[in-house]
């Protein structure tokens, strides 16, 4: 093993010389430090509609999820507000259980045994039979409740700001809170939420625009474009984007909005 002095004394012999040319023709090739790699950007996404099905046009949709074939939908407004099953392939309302006329419904999830429906601004959510649609349990929280999903093991609820908080599925009770960026500014008006695959995709209330939020960071990772998806005719009479679902076949979609006459089958690309 050659010692230090060995090794100090083989580089001085190496001269001025050798250190020029370093000097002149810079680093070796493979001494040179790598770039480093750049954080992904927000995918920008649109939508591919795969088919189209009849909708309620008088539905102020506020939530939506499937379960073996049929859709679970919250419906809106002052006296009007409901929980009901619908057929997807016709639209028509198989069951539904009404709210009371001064309470203005939100959204709804579903957990392994019951349905949670929320309420806007009277801090009343309800825990319902999945098959009834009966009333199993009332509870309160505070705050404006806007959208809810249910991500396998908490409850993931909205509250129309840049805030999602996270509930215990059979209490409710507040298990904490995540604050939604794009591209480090906070995203405000987040509505209503559908859980997949670890990531909450929601509306942004009074665009076309669906995200797709990292629960665990907050960063929206994609944004899709839904603009232009209702005839002009339709447009005319209908009110916002609202209402996302997942479907049977991975990595699609059903999505409508409040007045929607239809309900679209979608792919995100």
């Amino acid at each position: 093993m050659r010692s230090v002095f060995d090794q100090k004394r083989a580089a001085a012999l190496l001269g001025a010389a050798a250190l020029a040319a370093l000097a002149g023709c810079g680093a070796p090739a493979d001494a040179e430090e790598s770039e480093p790699a750049e954080a992904p950007g927000v995918q920008r996404l649109g939508v591919e509609v795969i088919d189209t099905f009849d909708h309620d046009p008088a539905a102020f949709t506020q939530g939506l999820e499937l379960r073996d074939g049929v859709f679970y939908e919250s419906t809106g407004l002052y006296g009007s507000s409901d929980i009901r099953l619908v057929d997807p392939g016709t639209g028509d309302v198989l069951d539904s259980e009404a709210l009371p006329g001064d309470e203005f419904a939100e959204g709804l999830t579903l957990t392994d045994d019951a349905v949670w429906q929320i309420t806007w601004q009277e801090g009343v959510a309800y825990q319902r039979d999945l098959e009834t649609l009966g009333v199993v349990d009332t509870v309160e929280y505070e705050g404006e409740g806007w959208g809810i999903c249910h991500d396998g093991g908490r409850l993931v609820m909205s509250d129309g700001s840049a805030e999602l908080t996270f509930r215990d599925p059979d209490t409710f009770a507040e298990q904490g809170t995540v604050e939604v960026t794009l591209e480090g500014e906070p995203l405000q008006r987040i509505n209503e939420l559908e859980c997949v695959d670890g990531q909450v995709w929601a509306n942004v209330w009074q665009t076309d625009e669906i995200v797709r939020i990292d629960p665990s960071t907050g960063e929206v990772g994609a944004v899709v474009d839904a603009s232009g998806m209702l005839t002009q005719d339709a447009a005319a009479t209908a009110d916002v984007l609202n209402g996302i679902a997942a479907a049977e076949e991975e990595d699609t979609f059903y999505i409508t909005g409040k007045l929607w006459p239809t309900m679209f089958l979608v792919r995100f690309e």
